[in-house]
């Protein structure tokens, strides 16, 4: 939402600090301030200039010769080809030697022999509209010199809101100005325009079915349509608007079109309500009806697109067809132009998800159907009608015709909610009166009322559709009453009963071993093109990601990727996110997953010499810790079938398996041609798995020892088909409940190895609690574990 300061300032006077503090505050009391523009950025030097006189140039007959006046000596000269320079027309002005916003530099020329001391400019050159073909004329009066910032409204800053959905009555200027007014509702004002014409409005409201001024207005579809509003006005003259019309739509970043046409678009944005104008001798009937479009019927819309209309659709069309899109766009047919002599005005209040469904259909998004989703004022129908009313009186003339029809067929209710100033008190952690209560709501349209007992009643206004609850009357409590305001020094509580999610407590600490291997959490897009997952989506925000993601290990690739290609050859990231299936029915199956992405050097670039990159043992390692926490009795388990290897896509695949679940994840080298990677790239090595749902097992004391504990080595023969896991659980199996440790320190194969074995040095480590064991007790035990190896795993002691 773009907004004006000034516009902001004229509707608010008592609003006295500057863009940039008042940009700070809306961010900290409603929604974020994404940036704050200075509109005259770069148009210090230009000026008005007026035309004193055209004459054609004696060389060429696409030029003409233009003595121009800009408030200092004598008139200049300009040659130029713009086409539809007058006499007596103000124009912007840059003289030879100044610059252009773009940081052209205007230079003295000679075009065909005659001096141009200067350029009249267009709006394209400004860097105020789109218009390049022509020079863009100043429409009312002004004085020759005066600084073209000035005459077109850029002395003012433009204030780049960020609005949530929950907020659409800051899509307004109104709105915007009652949240920063110091005394909010009642600081503001509607100003008048330059010579302002006032009409006198009577309003017939009828259930169904009523007239203005011999057009019939009839509302078919009472739920896609609750409240239609209609008015004529006749003799109108369309044109070029004023100048501060004009100005002020560009401002909020509009493109001026016509008089009739920027009157609405003005009070759209003065007030948040959509309009749209007809040219009466187009609508057949005439009569407006506010009806589901029909099997086949189709409309050729204002950006010249045919466009194929769907029964959901909600249409306003008259005695025969179509004439716009309801909350949508108009019609081409019934389009305001320079020949329209009478107009009727539309103000109306659409249902959000039937102008939510239509723009998805259509694939269509518009100023006023950004509005109409998000739900608009309907109280607030009359003020604005009667606004845009006076404004094309004031700035196109013409007369209202008869009264204004006001179809409404069931009245919306005020909703009333009740708020407990001791329940805002026991939420927000400080003590607020019923005062203080009032004057945080009061001031920004809340009615407060006594109720029952300790209770406030509140009528909430009409333009706060996401107030429904007494804790949302306290979250505007707390926003009105300053979050910077709430000490930020720990108050006393109670511990909450509720426990803590399984998932959030595994996944807080499988982000703590990730951080703790020195890798950086990253969040990729859960979304991803067709061929990256299996869930499509009914309302995409792009073709390109169009489905949901089945796996969180391609989008960290991607961002390796983007490093690789700004020379980083070093990466560690990991996420911890959602994963997509789909499961048949409506809803896709979702798990949390840990994906984790890694290349380049094991430890940073040191003197002493360069460290080894990443190997297999790493990703072993790296994996076995992750699996541990993410995945509680889960095993790792090497892949050696080529076929699942290929399958997986992966080079030295290894798998993470659970006894009741089966395959929980995988991990491996990605194969070098499935990536972009520069030829100085080392390996990249990548796992993900999922998250299973249990709670950490409290961590239990133990006592430091205090007796000795006693290291015996082993060093064993292995047939190379063995794993060590297998033999170290044989070991676990037969040894004394004294044995605390069990580590491999060395592998040999070699000479002195018999073919096909090798060896595997263990440690082994043994202490009892309360006494000090014997060498006879350790020497039965490492009998014992050697006669089990010999018998179970055909594994014998190295030199026996």
């Amino acid at each position: 939402m773009d907004v004006s300061y000034r516009w902001l300032k004229e509707l608010a006077p008592t609003i006295a600090e500057p863009a940039a503090a008042l940009a700070e505050r809306i961010t900290y009391t409603a929604v974020p301030v994404d940036e704050v523009i200075w509109l005259g950025e770069g148009l210090k030097e230009l000026v008005v200039g007026r035309v004193e006189s055209i004459a054609k140039h004696p060389q060429a007959d696409r030029l003409v010769i233009c003595q121009v006046h800009i408030g200092r000596g004598e008139p200049v000269q300009v040659v130029t080809g713009a086409p539809l320079v007058v006499e007596g027309g103000y124009y912007p002005f840059v003289g030879a030697g100044q610059a252009l916003p773009d940081g052209q530099v205007i230079k003295r020329v000679k075009l065909r022999g005659e001096q141009s001391e200067g350029m009249l400019c267009s709006e394209r050159e400004l860097g105020v509209g789109r218009d390049a073909a022509g020079i863009m004329q100043l429409m009312g009066e002004f004085t020759p010199g005066q600084p073209v910032i000035e005459a077109i409204g850029f002395d003012d800053y433009r204030l780049v809101l960020d609005v949530t959905a929950n907020r659409p009555d800051l899509l307004g200027h109104w709105g915007i100005a009652r949240e920063v007014a110091p005394g909010g509702e009642t600081d503001l004002q509607l100003p008048e325009f330059p010579g302002h014409r006032r009409a006198e409005c009577t309003i017939e409201t009828v259930p169904e079915e009523g007239g203005a001024a011999g057009v019939r207005v009839r509302i078919e579809d009472p739920e896609g349509c609750p409240r239609y509003m209609g008015a004529v006005i006749r003799g109108v003259t369309v044109g070029p608007s004023p100048e501060w019309l004009a100005s002020r739509l560009r401002a909020v970043g509009l493109q001026p079109i016509n008089n009739v046409v920027d009157a609405t678009n003005y009070v759209l944005y003065e007030l948040n309500q959509p309009l749209h104008a007809f040219d009466l001798a187009k609508l057949g009937g005439p009569a407006v009806v506010i009806r589901r479009a029909k099997v086949g019927e189709w409309l050729r819309t204002l950006d010249g697109k045919d466009r194929d209309l769907d029964p959901e659709m909600l249409v306003i069309a008259d005695a025969e067809v179509p004439s716009a899109m309801a909350g949508l766009m108009g019609g081409e047919a019934s389009e305001v132009t320079e020949d329209t002599r009478d107009v009727f005005l539309e103000c109306a209040y659409f249902d959000p998800k039937r102008i939510r469904r239509g723009a998805q259909l259509l694939g269509l998004d518009t100023d006023a159907s950004y509005r109409f989703q998000r739900g608009i004022d309907q109280a607030g129908l009359p003020r604005a009608l009667q606004r845009v009313i006076e404004l094309i009186l004031t700035v196109a003339g013409g007369e209202l015709d008869g009264k204004v029809v006001d179809v409404y067929p069931r009245p919306a209710q005020t909703r009333t909610v009740a708020v407990r100033p001791s329940r805002v008190s026991h939420l927000l952690g400080v003590q607020l009166n019923e005062e203080t209560i009032r004057g945080c709501l009061e001031p920004i349209g809340f009615e407060l009322s006594e109720g029952e007992g300790e209770r406030l009643s509140v009528e909430v206004p009409t333009w706060r559709p996401d107030v429904e609850r007494e804790v949302d009357l306290i979250e505007e409590v707390a926003r009105r009453h300053g979050y910077g305001r709430f000490p930020d020094q720990m108050r006393t509580f109670r511990p909450t009963t509720v426990p803590e999610d399984e998932y959030v407590a595994i996944a807080e600490r499988v982000r703590d071993v990730m951080v703790s291997l020195g890798f950086l959490e990253a969040k990729t897009s859960p979304f991803a093109p067709g061929g990256e997952g299996e869930v499509s989506l009914l309302n995409p925000l792009s073709e390109r990601e169009d489905h949901l993601r089945s796996d969180l290990l391609t989008g960290l690739v991607h961002r390796v990727e983007h490093n690789f290609a700004r020379g980083q050859r070093d990466v560690r990231l990991f996420e911890i996110g959602t994963a997509f299936r789909s499961a048949g029915g409506p809803a896709p199956e979702e798990h949390i997953r840990v994906a984790a992405v890694w290349t380049g050097r094991r430890a940073p670039l040191h003197w002493s010499g360069q460290d080894a990159d990443w190997d297999f043992w790493d990703l072993k390692w790296i994996l076995a810790s992750v699996a541990n926490v993410a995945a509680l009795g889960s095993e790792v388990q090497s892949l050696d079938p080529v076929e699942e290897a290929a399958r997986l896509n992966f080079e030295e695949p290894l798998l993470v398996l659970s006894p009741d679940r089966g395959r929980l994840g995988w991990a491996g080298r990605l194969p070098a041609g499935g990536l972009e990677a520069p030829r100085w790239a080392g390996p990249v090595w990548g796992l993900e798995l999922e998250i299973l749902p249990a709670r950490p097992q409290p961590l239990a004391y133990q006592p430091l020892p205090v007796y000795p504990g006693v290291e015996r080595d082993l060093a064993l023969v292995v047939p190379k088909g063995t794993a060590a896991a297998e033999v170290g659980a044989v070991i676990r199996e037969v040894s004394p409940e004294h044995l605390e440790s069990l580590s491999v320190f060395d592998v040999y194969e070699g000479e002195k190895i018999p073919e096909g074995t090798r060896s595997i040095a263990w440690r082994l480590r043994f202490r009892s609690p309360d006494r000090t064991l014997t060498d006879e007790e350790i020497d039965v035990a490492m009998s014992r574990i050697v006669s089990a190896l010999e018998e179970r795993l055909n594994v014998g002691l190295r030199g026996a």
